[in-house]
């Protein structure tokens, strides 16, 4: 395969043998070092002619340097402040800024009369509010609009004046001025002569420009385009075509150069991938079956998937050249320092910035960062200390404390960190101190991190030492996550070495005979129609500057250029339609498939591998039976008897093991903390009644206590934890809610003098030991009772249950069926009254009940055991032989547990 710029060379060395006073004018940087590599395999000896990037030539022509934005966007805002009386904090201001110098920019590279294109702008928008009736009502924010264009002008004289006066400028001031100043240069440089080489789309300035020099009579200019694309309407050859057509120069010369490489054989494969992670995998699997990478590059249309792609690639990669920068937002640095902007954000939205505490999660998220948790040695201490105590709040002294034993200049670091600052200069100072620590035992890679956020940081502090526009921390941060949306990390590697990874734009020039291009989805290639600009379409199709449409002919010759010289072609899309993309491929790749008759088309999956899940299952030994036998001398709860009959393995864990959930700071009550409120707070309200008869006065007065009970165990239960607003308030009005309402119910039924209602116990403990056939030592089981009592002659069993229970559940139809989730609740309830008649010796000549109070269902009030299926005549009377039935149950399902030859076996049906 012979390049363009082979080609070119080629084309050249026919009339020019000296290159001392020739310039080569190139479309982009890297573009700059393939033409040298071609070089030095043309010429032998003898002078390299001087090689510019465009960017290069319009400073050279112009006089100008280039401002970086940020600085840009301050001395923006200063010209704004000056021309403003009423003027925007700098936050609001950059959030608008940053579109008006694109425009800006762009009204520039296209020689625009601002003055008249700002004029238009003005006048239509007093057209839209103009009304014959004279009924238009201007709100403030119209009015704010209105104003803010008719003093973009006034904004952009002042500020280009400024602009010229310190000789710096962005791109487009950069073109203006070079076509200003382009007759004087060339006279300068009468003895030179210059190629443009591989350029499609001009601005005006651009054109302007070139036209300027070729009218010397001794310059030249490449065009790299297919006849299959200039011969016919094309979108790929628009520019060209109309450069052809418009340009004097082309009426007595002819165009270079015009190929026919394109319908040449070659091998294209348009591939579908389902998601974005799909395809870049598939582009690992194409890499790796490639015996060698010299002349192959990866084109990501879409370049936010390069860190994806950079862990996707095979190993056989030995060199790589990235073009296009790594997103900063991507770089674990940037999470750590957005973890310290949180750690004040969230000081000051909880209003704590007065006491200096700080958000634990916040303090948790900056500390167990991997920068920061390798300095550390008593952090999980700290942690646990942090769920111990319910602290939400960490304080300057809970840090020095965390701190006490680390080395000294870590300890000040991080104090400084949670000490209140004095200044934004001041907080900036202590970013830097803490970067200048971490740089000290990390590898190259995150040192080149540090580096770039250190120089970032750096030029902030200059510009708030100069400046002084950020006002607080708040502005700082938005200022920051602004930055690092659109900057990113340049890569420095070995330009002609390995496998060429590269955006769209990058491919400008070159030619490779393996292309593998991704992302080539409709959105993505050409990109959306949206635009960003304050400049409506219409009004830009009136001044000619450049619309989406145009930039889809721009895109079009990339993707129809990079297939011109190309032998082995690979072009991927993703699929699926989610919010990554359209699904649909590409137009270009369509047209591309109608152009050729040799595309190849296939779909791709992920590889499923089926695999068949066996059920966990934990066989017996010694030390199980040990621990077992252990359980056996303490007790089994209903609680631990349910869990095992619902998953063995989570038994297992929980009670062989002993494996308890890790501690954490409880920041809304959680419910089972509520359940322990409700249920505390009416234990101490019943329990003087023990033995009783209860009266209608006596639930009365409960009803002036519980409030300052609900408090009291709130303190008790949720400690350190406020319960004075938000969820929390809602959770403490709820636990006040629940026990009113079952006091009300208590009243309306002490109400009828025929109830008589005596409480016989409150959170009783109760026990009882059972033998089972082929097991030689007892087994105890054991429950704490919320309430007993005897309601008319009948004695009550009472579980409260601050969760919703319905009569459902406590249906037992069958007492062999008790394994279902479903009677989980009647386990419970029936083994509370085993327990209860094993331990008073009960008389069952009295009928005994057992049920559930629901207080998220108290409509139904007490919710006693059923045994029958007939609702119109329940039997809720539990007797000798129904509990003789359950305990039997019972046993075989601990028999299960200690049989030694059934380990404990995860259910087939476990949904969670």
């Amino acid at each position: 395969m012979q390049s363009f710029i082979s080609e070119t060379l080629d084309d050249i060395l026919k009339t020019t043998q000296s290159f001392e006073d020739v310039v080569f004018i190139l479309p982009s940087q890297r573009a700059k070092v393939f033409v040298k590599q071609e070089f030095k395999k043309k010429i032998s000896v003898g002078f390299l002619p001087e090689i510019l990037n465009i960017e290069q030539f319009i400073q050279q022509v112009s006089g100008v340097q280039k401002a970086d934005s940020i600085q840009l966007l301050f001395h923006f805002y200063s010209i704004y402040k000056s021309v403003e009386k009423n003027a925007d904090a700098f936050d609001v201001f950059s959030s608008w800024a940053l579109t008006v110098l694109q425009d800006f920019n762009e009204l520039d590279q296209h020689l625009i009369n601002t003055k008249d294109i700002f004029i238009y702008l003005r006048d239509i928008e007093r057209l839209r509010k103009w009304s014959v009736k004279g009924t238009f009502k201007e709100t403030d924010l119209i009015k704010d609009h209105y104003s803010f264009l008719e003093k973009l002008n006034i904004y952009y004289d002042a500020f280009y004046a400024f602009l010229i006066e310190k000789n710096i400028g962005y791109q487009g001031l950069m073109y203006r001025e070079a076509v200003n100043k382009i007759d004087d240069y060339l006279s300068k440089n009468n003895k030179k002569k210059f190629f443009f080489i591989g350029f499609n789309a001009l601005n005006k300035a651009e054109e302007k420009l070139f036209q300027k020099v070729l009218e010397l009579g001794n310059s030249e200019i490449y065009w790299d385009i297919d006849e299959a694309f200039f011969k016919t309407n094309h979108q790929a050859g628009k520019f060209i075509r109309k450069y052809k057509t418009e340009w004097k120069y082309f009426e007595k010369n002819a165009l270079k150069t015009i190929g026919t490489k394109f319908s040449q054989p070659k091998e294209i494969k348009v591939i579908g991938a389902a998601k974005n992670t799909t395809q870049i995998k598939y582009v690992g699997e194409v890499l790796e079956k490639m015996p060698s990478f010299a002349n192959t590059a990866l084109v990501l249309a879409d370049e936010t998937l390069l860190p994806i792609t950079l862990n996707s690639l095979p190993k056989n990669i030995s060199a790589i050249n990235i073009t296009m920068g790594y997103p900063l937002k991507d770089v674990p640095t940037t999470s750590l320092l957005f973890a310290i902007f949180q750690l004040y954000t969230s000081q000051e939205k909880l209003q704590k910035t007065t006491t200096n505490q700080f958000y634990y999660k916040d303090v948790i998220r900056f500390l167990k960062h991997q920068s920061v948790y390798g300095l550390l040695n008593a952090l999980d201490e700290f942690t646990t200390q942090i769920a111990k105590n319910n602290q939400t709040f960490i304080t300057e002294s809970d840090i020095e404390y965390l701190l006490k034993d680390e080395e000294d200049f870590i300890q000040s670091v991080i104090q400084n960190l949670f000490k209140p600052f004095i200044s934004v200069a001041d907080f900036i100072n202590q970013i830097l101190a803490l970067i200048d620590v971490l740089k000290v035992n990390v590898n190259s890679l995150e040192k080149e991190y540090l580096f770039r956020f250190y120089t970032a940081f750096t030029q902030l502090k200059t510009l708030q030492t100069e400046f002084e526009y950020f006002t607080d921390l708040k502005t700082l941060s938005q200022f920051f996550k602004q930055l690092i949306d659109s900057e990113s990390l340049s890569f420095q590697g070995e330009p002609l070495k390995g496998l060429q990874l590269m955006g769209m734009l990058e491919t400008r020039v070159l030619d490779f005979e393996n292309v593998i291009l991704s992302s080539a989805n409709e959105g993505v290639l050409p990109a959306s129609s949206q635009q960003n600009s304050f400049i409506p379409f219409d009004v830009k199709v009136e001044f000619g500057l450049p619309t989406y449409r145009e930039k889809d002919a721009i895109f079009s010759y990339h993707f129809f250029r990079l297939m011109q010289r190309a032998k082995n072609v690979y072009i991927l899309y993703n699929t699926e339609h989610d919010v990554f993309g359209s699904g649909e491929k590409s137009r270009f790749v369509t047209q591309l498939e109608m152009m050729r008759t040799d595309v190849i088309q296939k779909i791709v999956s992920p590889k499923v591998v089926p695999q068949n899940s066996e059920l966990k299952e934990v066989a017996k030994n010694d030390e199980v039976l040990k621990r077992l036998k252990e359980i056996a001398k303490s007790g089994f709860s209903p609680s631990s008897l349910t869990n095992y009959l619902y998953n063995p393995i989570a038994f297992y864990k929980q009670k062989i093991l002993r494996i308890k959930e890790f501690d954490d700071v409880e920041e809304t009550v959680a419910y089972n903390t509520l359940g322990t409120i409700v249920h505390e707070t009416l234990d101490e309200l019943y329990k003087p009644f023990i033995g009783k008869f209860l009266q209608e006065e006596d639930v009365a007065t409960m009803q002036t206590k519980f409030k300052d009970l609900i408090v009291k165990y709130f303190k008790i239960e949720f400690k350190n934890g406020d319960i004075s607003t938000g969820k929390n308030r809602l959770i403490f009005e709820v636990a006040n809610r629940f026990v009113s309402n079952f006091l009300s119910k208590e009243i309306a039924l002490l109400k009828d003098k025929n109830n008589q209602l005596k409480i016989i116990a409150t959170e009783e403990n109760l026990a009882a030991e059972i033998t089972i056939d082929g097991l030689d030592f007892p087994i105890k089981l054991h429950g704490n009772v919320d309430r007993v009592d005897e309601l008319n002659g009948e004695i009550r069993i009472i579980d409260y249950k601050s969760g919703m229970v319905k009569g459902s559940e406590l249906k037992v139809l069958d007492l062999e069926e008790l394994r279902t989730k479903e009677q989980y609740k009647a386990i419970q309830v029936l083994l509370y009254a085993y327990l209860f008649t094993k331990n008073k010796k009960f008389d069952f000549s009295k009928n005994l009940k057992g049920g559930i109070y629901s207080f998220k269902n108290l409509n139904e009030g007490f919710l006693s055991i059923n045994f029958s299926s007939n609702y119109r005549n329940p039997e809720t009377n539990i007797t000798q032989e129904k509990l003789d039935v359950f305990i039997a149950k019972l046993k075989s399902y601990l028999l299960e547990i200690y049989n030694m030859e059934l380990g404990f076996l995860e259910p087939a049906d476990l949904k969670y």
